[in-house]
């Protein structure tokens, strides 16, 4: 925070530019670069969120088996989790507009593409595609806005309506995949929505960057993302028996690999992560947010409304509707969050947010099992505004943790954290849910005490932070 304060007070105080220096970027287009960013990451999340209404018809259209249907909804934030470090390094040395343009493009096509699969390997691999599409985007947004506004008044506002605009995407994906004749469908208009944001984004968004030189960290990526493959794969394999050595092997290569990254990134020139930061209680804060918020929050709700239509018989677009109270709010809360600034730090907004989605989440005990929807309702309310003050925060706070220059490298560090944990948070939840021999319901209830206490070791985790800062 020192750095950043220093770097604002030189700018307020810089006399002003002449006639031959460039003129700082007026106010219209910054609102178009947040339009852009904001509009970008809902189309993005979005396609995150589209399978989770049509989760059983996918995997009936595509064969899928029970055991692999993580597989469905994880290959985006694998994709997200392996790529988005080395996004953000790279639209920190190559140019955030360039790496945000590649993103929208890549996007709209592998989603497209997703919508013509045949197979679950297929559809796995066009979703992983999507994710490292979605990494582009998402690391290269907040350093797109940190150079627009560059002063923390602005900042603020603009990391609030994209935060915001996470939540948005959220809550809009499934209403629009409920809404579509079929999933197919659903992915063909998002694909057309992202190439739509890249035409229109390439004659309005300005370059920047903050070059460091020397090459990219393509090793520490290729390890980093074996790393993440070997963990999916070993948490989806682990409901059918967590002693086996398939099981044991895929978490020792873990291990093994995320080790061999460590020593990657501490000799390379150009890291992915500049492992210093983990000195930063800031910054520490700002990876456990995102790894819980991914555990807890992302893992849970991702797989709830599958139980919706499996156990309380309910329809996608039902579904999609009682999931918009919870991401609906988690919108509004996000979007409204940024008048909280000065009075309440970001960190204390984490950890209120991870208690009040623990409240929400043990209020809902038994109401699957019982067969009652409407003993969801004060659960969806309580997490969905949860939820918003989570994703006003983080955003905010993965920025303030680095320095200016290496805001999207700050962006996609926290979020990488943030999808590995949904990763993880997927497979655990799916995993706790089927593994259960009492039932769905059962299984539901054993996994809703599972995002409690996570999110309340969140809670206190985040608190512990601060007071070491």
């Amino acid at each position: 925070m020192t750095r950043f304060n220093e770097r604002t007070l030189t700018e307020a105080q810089a006399p002003r530019t002449t006639a031959s220096e460039p003129k700082p970027e007026a106010p219209p287009r910054q609102r178009l670069t947040l339009a852009l960013t904001s509009a970008a990451t809902a189309v993005t999340l979005m396609t995150y969120t589209a399978p989770v209404v049509t989760l059983r018809d996918t995997a009936l259209a595509l064969h899928t088996p029970l055991s692999a249907q993580a597989w469905l909804i994880n290959g985006t934030p694998l994709g997200l989790a392996a790529v988005l470090l080395v996004a953000g390094s790279l639209a920190d040395d190559y140019g955030r507009r360039r790496i945000f343009l590649a993103g929208t493009l890549t996007l709209g096509l592998t989603t497209a593409l997703g919508a013509l699969a045949s197979s679950t390997l297929q559809f796995t691999l066009a979703r992983i595609a999507q994710g490292a599409a979605s990494a582009a985007i998402l690391a290269s947004s907040l350093g797109l806005l940190v150079h627009a506004f560059p002063t923390p008044r602005g900042r603020l506002h603009a990391t609030g309506v994209w935060g915001a605009f996470v939540s948005g995407g959220i809550a809009a994906g499934p209403l629009l995949a409920g809404a579509l004749p079929d999933w197919r469908a659903a992915y063909a208009v998002l694909g057309g929505a992202a190439l739509l944001v890249a035409a229109v984004s390439t004659r309005t968004l300005t370059e920047s960057r903050s070059p460091r030189g020397g090459r990219p960290d393509i090793l520490g990526a290729l390890t980093f993302g074996l790393a993440l493959v070997s963990l999916v794969a070993a948490l989806t394999l682990g409901r059918d028996g967590w002693l086996r050595a398939e099981v044991g092997l895929l978490f020792l290569a873990t291990v093994v690999l995320m080790a061999v990254f460590v020593l990657i990134e501490q000799r390379t020139a150009t890291p992915m992560i500049d492992l210093s930061l983990l000195r930063r209680p800031g910054f520490l804060a700002s990876s456990a947010g995102g790894l819980f918020t991914g555990l807890a929050v992302i893992g849970l709700f991702s797989f709830l409304p599958v139980l919706f239509q499996q156990v309380l018989g309910m329809t996608p677009m039902d579904t999609a509707w009682l999931f918009l109270l919870w991401s609906g709010l988690s919108f509004t809360v996000a979007l409204q969050a940024k008048r909280l600034a000065g009075r309440v730090s970001s960190r204390h907004q984490l950890a209120v947010g991870f208690a009040l989605h623990a409240a929400g989440v043990l209020t809902m005990l038994g109401a699957i099992d019982s067969g009652s929807w409407h003993r969801l309702l004060p659960g969806l309310v309580l997490g969905g505004i949860g939820s918003g003050l989570l994703n006003a925060a983080l955003p905010l706070l993965s920025v303030e943790s680095v320095p200016p220059t290496r805001a999207a490298m700050g962006s996609g560090a926290q979020q990488t954290f943030r999808y590995i944990g949904s990763c993880a948070g997927v497979a655990l939840t799916i995993a706790i849910v089927t593994s259960s021999p009492h039932g769905l319901g059962h299984g539901a209830n054993i996994a809703l005490w599972v995002s409690a206490g996570l999110a309340l070791l969140a809670a206190a985790a985040v608190v512990v932070l601060r007071e070491r800062a």
